[in-house]
């Protein structure tokens, strides 16, 4: 079992729609292209930043195929799966362990609240339809209305196939407990962007979030200094870093619609908006995208 390929900074990958708010293939891969260019280890397709629970179940198929046909090869891909029904969930595993990714990871079922172990059941299906590619449990009860237990983790551990947690809990202490109980055979995801340097040293492999994309440079930098053990450095663009994301929740749109806007202005890639019901941005909006552009611009040269 490689878990290399699972440390570092992943991005959570953007939903890229054309002008009709459509799904571009063409958009999907230009952001692909941008982000392994800068150096990100691995893209994480098709969560929560890529609106999953807003999609049709082709389109999601699509975004995958689009990064996977530009990417597939140089960096590490995970897959999120997970949809309402179970049916679906395995039809997406199947597609994207067809498409060679490296795993697929699932948010546990949403608004019912299941016993542990129907959701034990509905993480194991897409397992089994995807029987060759790792597997990723994605904690994030906040918003999934299900907390991922101990007696869960252990009863997944049981397959094989689970080799990790993204764990999107505030509490560092939820990921401390996923490395103590999965050891050293198990990748753990840091998933609060807030508590990268927090979530990295207390024993996170890796990060994945949301707001990498319009910042990639200054997380592959704090992973850097991390590594090497200067955590002050690090620090240092950690507060810098929820600095810029406080601005961006502050805007009236949906802030994966500031993300996307702050694409156009400092990468010149266009994006799209967000699939409603997300917020679109509203006009008040954009002089906040502006000066979280520049100031994304101007922290990366300061901390180059």
């Amino acid at each position: 079992m490689d878990l290399k390929k699972y440390q570092g900074v992943i991005p959570a990958f953007y939903a890229c729609y054309d002008e009709q708010g459509e799904i571009s293939r063409e958009r999907s891969a230009a952001l692909a292209r941008m982000l392994v260019n800068k150096g990100v280890k691995g893209l994480y397709v098709g969560g929560s930043s890529g609106e999953c629970i807003y999609l049709e179940k082709e389109e999601r198929m699509a975004m995958l195929e689009a990064v996977m046909a530009e990417v597939k090869g140089e960096c590490t891909v995970i897959a999120h799966v997970a949809c309402n029904n179970t049916r679906e969930s395995c039809q997406l595993a199947a597609h994207a362990e067809s498409l060679g990714v490296d795993a697929i990871a699932s948010i546990p079922p949403i608004y019912f609240h299941l016993p542990e172990h129907a959701i034990a059941a509905y993480w194991n299906a897409m397992s089994a339809a995807a029987p060759n590619t790792d597997f990723i449990i994605y904690n994030i009860p906040q918003l999934a209305g299900v907390a991922l237990t101990p007696s869960l983790f252990r009863e997944m551990r049981k397959n094989p196939r689970v080799i990790g947690v993204k764990n999107s809990s505030m509490p560092t202490y939820d990921l401390e407990i996923w490395r103590r109980l999965g050891g050293e055979n198990l990748a753990v995801f840091n998933g609060p962007d807030e508590q990268f340097v927090a979530g990295r040293v207390t024993g996170a492999s890796g990060g994945i979030g949301g707001t990498y994309a319009v910042m990639p440079e200054l997380f592959l930098k704090m992973n850097k200094w991390i590594e090497a053990g200067q955590l002050s450095r690090a620090e240092a663009i950690q507060h810098e870093v929820n600095s810029i994301i406080e601005e961006m929740c502050s805007a009236h749109g949906n802030m994966y619609a500031v993300a996307k806007g702050i694409l156009q202005i400092n990468d010149g890639l266009p994006c799209g908006s967000v699939r409603a019901p997300l917020a679109p941005l509203a006009d008040s909006d954009l002089p906040i995208v502006e000066k979280v552009a520049a100031h994304i611009r101007e922290a990366v040269a300061r901390f180059a």
